[in-house]
């Protein structure tokens, strides 16, 4: 006989169910907007999908709320039929961002936390160290480094895709507060700020607030509170190992009493 307390039970691991794919999603398709510079078909299935509306999870902070509006105007001003200047100039932006880095708004986690900002340092060798736990590997970090924003956001979805109980949930949530929440917000803000198309400068800040919001959700479902930055900066700090101190034996003079 089924109890009441057993269908509720189940209809609460559903409704997780549900929240881990449809949110696995969202993260997938944040990816892509980082991934490449789009091409008219990308554009169109936007437009079509009234993007980003088809986002699983509501965002309801402010921050949020003015991202989804510069979204929304990015697709909504693009036209119907995409011309090769609409498009050379998203290629352009997305040059500027993500690989000539002209704004100084990186994609890779290293050179926002590194203390001289260089690529392929301690974040991406910690991340990799994450991605390997879970049997992933970077095919050619020497183009695009583990640390990099796209490949975080898959590895999210990817944890959250598990459904394996709350155990991947904590891993998530712990990796975002290691790697992606550490740097993000401020990429989501120089790239708004500091970019020349509404749709790179709407991706930028609808991920950051998306990833802030998701997080905040984890929290919930999880009933442990996101850990403050200073306490999060002070796990991350590096072991401090004591050295050793000599001691000079001196002839007469020993223990005392």
């Amino acid at each position: 006989m089924t109890t009441t307390a057993s269908l509720q039970k189940q209809e609460s691991l559903d409704i997780l169910s549900l929240f881990r794919k449809q949110t696995a999603e969202d993260l997938e398709l944040l990816a892509v907007l980082h991934d490449r510079e789009p091409d008219a078909h990308l554009l169109q299935q936007l437009k079509h999908a009234d993007f980003p509306k088809i986002l699983a999870l509501n965002l309801e902070g402010e921050a949020g709320l003015q991202a989804i509006e510069l979204m929304q105007k990015a697709i909504a001003d693009l036209p119907d039929a995409m011309t090769t200047e609409l498009l050379d100039e998203l290629a352009a932006d997305y040059a500027s961002i993500y690989l000539n880095h002209n704004i100084h708004a990186s994609p890779e986690e290293s050179v926002w936390l590194d203390e001289d900002s260089l690529i392929c340092q301690d974040s991406m060798f910690q991340v990799r160290n994450w991605f390997e736990k879970y049997g992933l590997e970077i095919s050619n970090w020497r183009i695009r480094p583990d640390d990099h924003l796209v490949y975080q956001l898959q590895f999210i979805a990817h944890l959250l895709e598990q459904d394996d109980g709350l155990e991947t949930l904590e891993e998530a949530a712990t990796f975002m507060d290691e790697h992606l929440l550490r740097w993000l917000g401020d990429f989501g803000l120089r790239v708004s700020q500091r970019c020349d198309t509404l749709y790179f400068a709407g991706a930028a800040a609808l991920t950051a607030s998306y990833c802030e919001e998701l997080r905040d959700l984890l929290a919930e479902i999880l009933q442990q509170p996101r850990p403050s930055k200073k306490e999060i900066e002070e796990r991350m700090q590096p072991k401090q190992t004591a050295e050793p101190v000599s001691v000079k034996f001196v002839p007469g003079i020993g223990p005392t009493v």
